[in-house]
């Protein structure tokens, strides 16, 4: 089994490199340190699993998973976080991760990978106790509230679909300078910081009922 570990803490990344190695199933071709680095990992080696952290400076992991399921939707992505964030677990669901784990449950990773190769999809003990609750309380979001209109809540879409400014443009036959304008105003708009927040603020507010 082939995987790419992409943590922005490169003890990390070694230390987990070792272990998986050592138990004689796994083979470690890369490493990486953040989400834009994963994206051309998993083009380069084409993993049989890539395992990322989420929150990393720069392009984080769930951005990263955006744009690899989109090119690649049969991809198998593990999420390994030290966050226990139901903003994170929702768009983890959302975008089709096959698993989001603790980063601080080690004993877990190695048979967490081999049920993601064989087709399984694996959420930790306390990660699954409260799919239900978040799913059954997730809301439908009244943008119209925030005077968000049709092109604006489309280019939002497109962001949490983890495409790039570029591609929106040729999407929607806008220059990217228009698509930055409309970002900054969506973000200005929704009191938000970044794109990242933007995306994980859509899935949290979407509609699962």
């Amino acid at each position: 089994m082939n995987v790419v570990i992409i943590d922005d803490d490169k003890f990390v990344t070694s230390a987990l490199k070792a272990i998986l190695e050592a138990s004689g199933d796994v083979t470690v071709p890369a490493t990486g340190t953040d989400g834009r680095e994963a994206v051309k990992l998993y083009e380069k080696y084409t993993p049989d699993i890539l395992l990322t952290d989420i929150q990393m400076k720069g392009t984080g992991g769930l951005e990263a998973t955006a744009q690899i399921l989109k090119k690649h939707p049969d991809a198998k992505i593990l999420l390994l976080t030290t966050f226990l964030d139901d903003e994170y677990i929702i768009q983890a669901l959302k975008l089709g991760a096959k698993g989001y784990l603790l980063k601080q449950d080690y004993e877990s990773i190695l048979p967490a990978l081999e049920a993601v190769y064989s087709g399984q999809s694996v959420f930790g003990t306390e990660i699954i106790s409260k799919i239900p609750g978040l799913l059954n309380s997730a809301k439908e979001f009244d943008y119209a509230r925030y005077d968000i209109n049709e092109r604006e809540m489309k280019v939002i879409e497109l962001i949490a679909d983890g495409l790039s400014n570029k591609e929106i443009a040729a999407k929607l036959f806008l220059s990217e300078g228009t698509v930055r304008n409309y970002l900054s105003t969506i973000l200005e708009k929704l009191e938000l910081h970044n794109r990242t927040q933007l995306a994980i603020f859509y899935y949290k507010h979407k509609n699962y009922l």
